[in-house]
């Protein structure tokens, strides 16, 4: 503690004066004057002793001697009217006992010392007789109080203190107080706040941040623990109520104070604290505000803060940084098994950030954290705690936070035993306790808690169906959200609680009300600002099931949010794999476009129903397509525009094909050099932003151009039925709801061909029965020929007879070509080679026989594909891919065969070394292609579906994806699976070789739904190419003949080989 000044503090000195006091104090009788004046001379050399030695008997004895001039009779007074010893002395005492409290902690000496400062406070002594001002008082009293929160004191009397404290700080502005003192103050008053918040209400912060704003401009200029004070004030608040604003400005006041420090210094303890308290900051608001924006700003700070040499060995920055790192890898889906890890504030009360919370229906809770370390316990240590904490609940002082901690962690092991014994009783022990807990739980955690308990009662419904515990969880759910203040990620939880509580009462007791009421909140929870992208799109799906299913009037506008949302979460992921990792993700999303479409036909909407299942449908390759979008007639009017959003989509392009660095979400690999608090991967998604903001602002100046209104809207469906300018196209929707195949024609009105009751079941049935089939025997097995037997006989009579019936009908003539837009599992079904077709004559005929079949994964697809090409005065020549493979059969027969079927009039050329550039590079120069080769696929691993070349390289799907030939016109891949779609893909995303090449450039393909045999490609490649340089109609080029080619093609090897039904079955026709 500080002493008077003006005395020696040399221990020989000291114990000299102390000698001389305590022999005239001894001799003297107690009636002498000079007794207050030693007494207090005395105390002062031992209070000088104890600053020097710390014994405490120093201590003691100078308070008995304060205590004895205190409490003596008072000397004649002087003129003033005051004894200046005995205030002195009283003041002291006041000050020693604060001292020794801080020593001993015997709450006696901090009462004492309070009532001693408050009585100096409230009186009208003059303590400026003794060169002690009012403010020093007010501090000194504010210092004591402070000192009293730091005890176990219940809620009211913490907030009486803290009233208090609130108004002596006020006093002071008001006051003569020197800059420093008020500073002194400031930070008392916060840290005490922060002692404090679990037992003041909420609201009395505002005050706190009110008074210390007020008094910042009265402190000393360049002083920063005033904003430093006000920085973490406002950092608590933020974690209380969830304010974005306020850690934003808490943000700012660090970054401030950090760079206000010298640069050379590199050990700066202020900056190194600034810093510490920008990441901790950052990392609270990602918690409350799990999004991308607030994910990439607390990876900044905990980096930068790292950055700094007092802080790069920190243990729990490199743990919130490991984390943070799981969070985004799981974000983005870079990792396999990445798992994510909560990053909730101090409390350790709120879910982990981006944790999907499922329903009770669903099977998961979002339990937090402490129950999974619960879960990994013994059943020992849970009943040991058990039995442990009702004797710490009896002990501890009810209001105060031991208590409420103690009854809440009381509850946390019963939910623990529930979960490992499935025993409701232990379930509904915890219920108990959460509800006496909540009478001690403070205000900044009331939000947590009452989400906890309702979570809690929902689940014991749903494992007893009793119906209070169904009540009491609605009741408490609404309790949260009408809380005052109440924000972010507690309000989202509150948000799914209570439309959970909703529809499981609306299930039990069919009242509307509570139906419309969960809609209204699923709406809320989709505008939420802390409802990420993929889980707006889940509560989307979550909206249309509910809507549809029950006949609730916003079943359209359901549909519409949950379109819009599939959409939007592509563009929130940066790369083709993320985004097709997205989908996969949410299952449910897939079906969005096939459901819409089938309600939009049962409400006779053919039209719409075609535009959304477009709209819905091979998603990548259309985002894809649309950076490719053709700008000629935007180059010929705006050719700066033009050129401007031509840069923006080829950079956007780059990206989408890339492999983004950091993918593995290793803590320490790509830290951008440079930027502090950045990484490759952040970089990346900022870069990726900046485009994407640019192209839209494009977008938007360009529709705005007279003729350009619809520049990159979605096609109407005037533009979608040109698709059929070359002959009907049939769309099939497989939806659970309803299935339905549309006709589509492009001179008259889609109609609807009849489907079976059970087409969607028998489709399943069919789909699984081959592909089972297929990965238990091989090809040329008895058991794969029956059950492709089977299955193209069942299709017929499923899809093939209805068709043929409706071609009919509308005298669509026979030997027309028509085209497949199938859906979900029909994208893997034979349909051109549905049948046989039942004659009199007995010979066996397949669909194909009757009309020549093409397939397209959208209309959008195929228009493109009939676009005008590049011109060019080349002449047609075909490229042969041929890497030498021994295990390859009859590749050099193959090219002979097929070169003498060219002619004359067609050059070829064979590239043998193939790499995937120089395989890129040269067809280039060719119109044609065929590849002959080997096709694999990756399971799980689309975008790895790859031709082997030269020396074993492999030229992928993502190569593919990555280039563009402008003159391709026709490839012809003679390779397995090359339009087999990879297990672990999306059905209607189509993503496969063939449809790559047709994105390549190439406006037909010809693929393999499976593996072929070595021969069969010289075989069919011989007839095919014949029957397409046969010259019979030289008024369509190549790639609109190769269709009739395939056609005719398979039926002589059927006639002539013999071959079996998988060998031409396999073969497949793309494009146009």
């Amino acid at each position: 503690m500080d002493i008077p000044q003006g005395s020696s503090t040399k221990l020989g000195e000291v114990d000299s004066h102390i000698a001389t006091l305590q022999l005239w104090l001894s001799s003297s009788p107690y009636s002498r004057q000079e007794r207050h004046m030693n007494l207090m001379s005395l105390s002062i050399e031992r209070l000088k002793r104890y600053n020097l030695l710390e014994q405490p008997e120093d201590i003691d004895k100078a308070i008995l001697h304060l205590t004895e001039a205190v409490l003596l009779p008072l000397p004649p007074l002087p003129d003033s009217g005051v004894c200046t010893y005995v205030v002195f002395c009283f003041f002291q005492l006041a000050r020693s006992l604060l001292a020794r409290f801080h020593v001993t902690r015997q709450p006696e000496d901090l009462e004492y010392s309070i009532e001693y400062f408050r009585h100096f406070y409230h009186s009208d002594l003059r303590l400026d007789l003794i060169g002690v001002p009012r403010s020093q008082i007010i501090i000194e009293l504010i210092e004591a109080l402070g000192t009293h929160v730091e005890l176990e004191v219940d809620s009211a009397a913490a907030t009486r203190i803290i009233e208090e404290m609130v108004a002596l700080c006020r006093e002071l502005l008001i006051s003569d107080i020197l800059g420093d003192d008020l500073v002194d103050a400031i930070v008392i008053l916060k840290d005490s706040f922060y002692t404090a918040v679990g037992s003041v209400p909420v609201d009395a912060i505002d005050q706190v941040v009110e008074y210390i704003r007020e008094a910042i401009p009265r402190c000393p200029p360049g002083s920063h623990r005033a904003s430093n004070a006000l920085a973490e004030i406002l950092a608590l608040r933020s974690s209380m109520n969830s304010s974005i604003g306020d850690s934003q400005e808490a943000i700012a006041l660090f970054d401030k104070i950090a760079a206000s420090q010298p640069l050379g210094d590199k050990t700066n303890p202020s900056r190194s604290n600034a810093r510490l308290w920008a990441a901790m900051v950052a990392d609270s608001q990602f918690t409350s505000y799990p999004n991308l924006e607030t994910l990439e700003e607390a990876m900044s700070r905990v980096r930068t803060a790292l950055a700094d040499s007092s802080l790069e060995d920190d243990p729990e920055l490199t743990l919130y940084l490991e984390e943070l790192m799981e969070a985004r890898a799981k974000y983005f889906h870079l990792t396999e098994h990445s798992q994510m890890v909560s990053s909730g504030p101090a409390q350790g009360a709120a879910p982990s950030s981006l944790q999907h919370m499922s329903t009770p229906d669903e099977g998961s809770i979002g339990w937090d954290a402490r129950r999974n370390v619960r879960r990994t316990c013994s059943m020992t240590t849970i009943e040991r705690q058990i039995q442990l904490l009702p004797d710490l609940i009896s002990s501890a002082l009810p209001g105060t936070a031991d208590h409420g901690n103690y009854l809440r962690a009381l509850a946390d092991w019963y939910d623990a035993k529930f979960e490992r014994t499935d025993d409701t009783t232990y379930l509904e022990k915890s219920i108990d306790w959460r509800k006496i807990a909540l009478a001690s739980t403070p205000d900044v955690l009331i939000c947590i808690h009452l989400n906890e308990l309702a979570l809690a009662l929902l689940l014991a419904y749903h494992r007893n169906h009793g119906i209070s515990f169904l009540e009491e969880s609605i009741s408490f759910s609404r309790h949260v959200l009408n809380l005052p203040g109440t924000q972010g990620w507690n309000h989202t939880i509150g948000l799914q609680l209570l439309r959970q509580g909703l529809l499981a009462r609306f299930r039990l007791l069919h009242h509307r009300e509570d139906l419309d009421e969960a809609v209204l909140l699923l709406q809320m929870s989709i505008d939420h600002i802390c409802t990420i992208p993929p889980d707006k799109l889940r509560d989307a799906c979550t909206w249309v099931a509910i809507a549809r299913v029950s006949g609730h009037p916003s079943v359209s506008t359901a549909y519409e949010t949950a379109m819009s949302w599939l959409q939007t979460s592509l563009v929130f992921a940066p790369t083709l794999h993320t985004q097709h990792a997205h989908l996969l993700a949410i299952e449910e999303a897939n079906k969005i476009p096939l459901e819409y479409a089938s309600y939009q036909v049962q409400t006779g909407r053919l039209e719409e129903a075609i535009q959304t299942l477009e709209r819905g449908r091979a998603l990548l390759w259309s985002g894809m397509r649309g950076l490719r979008t053709s700008i000629d007639q935007l180059s010929s009017t705006h050719p700066a525009l033009a050129t401007k959003l031509t840069i923006v989509n080829q950079d956007l392009e780059t990206l989408m094909t890339s492999i983004p660095p950091g993918s593995t979400g290793d803590i320490d690999e790509d830290v951008a050099p440079g930027e502090a608090g950045t990484d490759a991967f952040s970089n990346f998604l900022k870069k990726q932003r900046t485009l994407l903001n640019e192209r839209d602002a494009l977008t938007s100046q360009i529709q705005g151009l007279r003729g350009f209104e619809n520049f990159l809207k979605m096609p109407s469906f005037d533009m979608l039925r040109a698709a059929a300018s070359r002959g009907p196209i049939i769309i099939i929707n497989h939806c659970s709801l309803r299935s339905d195949m549309i006709l589509v024609l492009h001179n008259s009105p889609p109609s609807l061909i009849p489907t079976a009751e059970d087409f969607y079941h028998r489709a399943n049935e069919l789909a699984d029965r081959l592909s089972d089939t297929r990965k238990k025997h091989v090809l040329e097995s008895m058991q794969y020929k029956r059950a492709l037997r089977y299955v193209l006989e069942e299709l017929y009579e499923l899809v093939g007879q209805p068709v043929i019936d409706k071609l009919h009908e509308l005298n669509i003539p026979e030997q027309s070509r028509i085209w497949w837009c199938p859906t979900s599992v029909f994208c893997s079904l034979p349909l051109h080679a549905m049948g046989p077709i039942p004659s009199k004559d007995k010979v066996k005929r397949y669909f194909s026989d009757v009309y020549i079949s093409s397939y397209t994964p959208t209309l959008s697809a195929l228009i493109k594909s009939r676009e005008p090409s590049v011109q060019t005065s080349d002449p047609v020549s075909l490229l042969f891919i041929a890497p030498p493979d021994t295990s390859l059969i009859g590749v050099g027969e193959e090219i002979e065969v097929i070169r003498r079927s060219l002619g004359s009039s067609i050059d070829s050329a064979v590239l043998e070394d193939a790499t995937s550039e120089t395989t890129i590079e040269s067809l280039r120069h060719h119109r044609l292609a065929h590849f002959t080769c080997h096709g694999v696929l990756e399971e799980g691993k689309p975008f790895e579906a790859s031709f082997i070349l030269h020396g074993g390289s492999r030229l992928t799907l993502l190569d593919i994806v990555r280039s563009r030939l402008a003159t391709a016109e026709f490839a012809f891949l003679s390779a397995c699976h090359t339009a087999e779609l990879t297990d672990g893909s999306i059905a209607d995303e189509a993503l496969h070789l063939t449809a790559a090449m047709q994105h390549l450039g190439f406006r037909s393909v010809v693929g393999t739904m499976w593996a072929m045999a070595d021969t069969d490609g010289r075989d069919l490649a011989e007839h095919f190419y014949t029957s397409m340089f046969s010259g019979e109609d030289e008024s369509l080029p190549y790639y609109e003949l190769s269709a009739k080619a395939l056609r005719d093609g398979v039926q002589k090897l059927r006639r002539e080989k013999r071959v079996s039904l998988e060998r031409w079955v396999n073969f497949v026709h793309y494009g146009a």
